[in-house]
């Protein structure tokens, strides 16, 4: 059999006291909590040089114990204090989820960065879903700033064929600012942000990001000087092949015998956006002026799903292309 340890009999005696806590908890909160180096030589100091006869024992305290003591109970009852996290009060956007009530035009909004480089930032993908048909449409820009967004997202809210109604963002700053708010007012837009601690608040842009964002463009830094070329590419390529050939799943929702919403994605369910939208009640009124149903639903059959989506590839190996050589000119 192993040997077994017991505890000891008797517990070691301490050296430093309660009192001696509390004292190093006066002197850090004097000199605001200094490094365990410095402090120890104000303890020192305080007894050999002011003759302060209450730090006898602190004086020879090491560097390593003095921490023990900033941790132990009696320290931080007089020195730490927690606080709740406070919400950040900005008045721009109304905090909760969009209510779009089976409407095409309330969009979830994001960004993706396209990746650094030796400390050179890449593009920025601006990427929106309208919550209730997933048209959705990618744009692009060189810097999350004002000179270069709103242009972006002027351009964005105009390639979708419904009006726009809702605007949903996360709360970062790119979006919660008071020219973002400006222009979305001036088109009678309303806006919300994401709530707090609810993480799938704008999880349809987020999970998009990657299935289609990602999945046209990677990982891989792309300099800046492309935006203009990549916004060409998802104008005429990308976006369409998104919006008029490729399959979404939608949600069937049943409402169970302990009133929780389950969700499945039944085969007959899944359509192309422009499905989901020709699908609605009453969608003309909701359409721009001058777009038509029969006009995007023609568009979609001048090219095969697969001519698409083989159109597509070759407009984006040739942006690859141009990427490569460029970088390749500039080594």
């Amino acid at each position: 059999m192993g040997k077994r340890y017991r505890a000891p009999a008797h517990a070691f005696a301490k050296r430093y006291t309660p009192a001696d806590a509390l004292l190093l908890a006066e002197v850090d909160r004097a000199h605001g909590t200094l490094s365990g180096p410095a402090t120890a030589h104000l303890l020192k100091r305080a007894l050999h040089v002011h003759g302060d006869a209450r730090f006898e024992r602190l004086a020879s305290l090491s560097v390593s114990h003095l921490y023990n003591l900033r941790h132990s109970k009696i320290y931080q009852a007089q020195r730490v204090s927690f606080t709740k996290t406070r919400p950040v009060l900005n008045p721009i956007g109304v905090r909760r989820a969009p209510r779009p009530q089976g409407r095409p035009g309330f969009i979830r909004i994001d960004s993706v960065h396209q990746g650094d480089l030796d400390g050179t930032k890449g593009v920025y993908h601006v990427h929106a879903v309208d919550i209730v048909t997933q048209w959705e449409v990618v744009a692009t820009c060189e810097r999350i700033s004002e000179a270069y967004l709103l242009p972006v997202l002027e351009d964005l809210i105009e390639q979708f064929p419904f009006r726009i109604l809702g605007f949903h963002s996360d709360n970062g700053s790119e979006y919660i600012n008071k020219t973002v708010a400006t222009l979305l007012e001036k088109m009678r837009v309303e806006q919300t942000k994401s709530r707090s601690r609810q993480s799938n608040d704008n999880a349809l842009a987020e999970s998009k990001n990657g299935a289609v964002v990602r999945k046209a463009f990677g990982y891989s830094h792309i300099p800046q000087r492309f935006a203009a070329q990549i916004n060409l590419f998802c104008r005429g390529y990308l976006n369409p092949y998104v919006n008029l050939h490729r399959p979404c799943l939608f949600a069937k929702e049943v409402v169970d015998d302990k009133g929780k919403i389950r969700k499945s994605y039944p085969h007959d369910m899944v359509q192309t956006p422009l499905d989901k939208l020709a699908s609605l009640d009453g969608v003309d009124r909701f359409l721009r002026k001058g777009i038509t149903i029969k006009q995007l639903q023609s568009k979609a059959q001048a090219q095969s799903d697969l001519e698409a989506a083989n159109a597509m590839n070759v407009a984006r190996l040739k942006l690859f292309d141009l990427f490569n050589r460029r970088s390749k000119s500039a080594a």
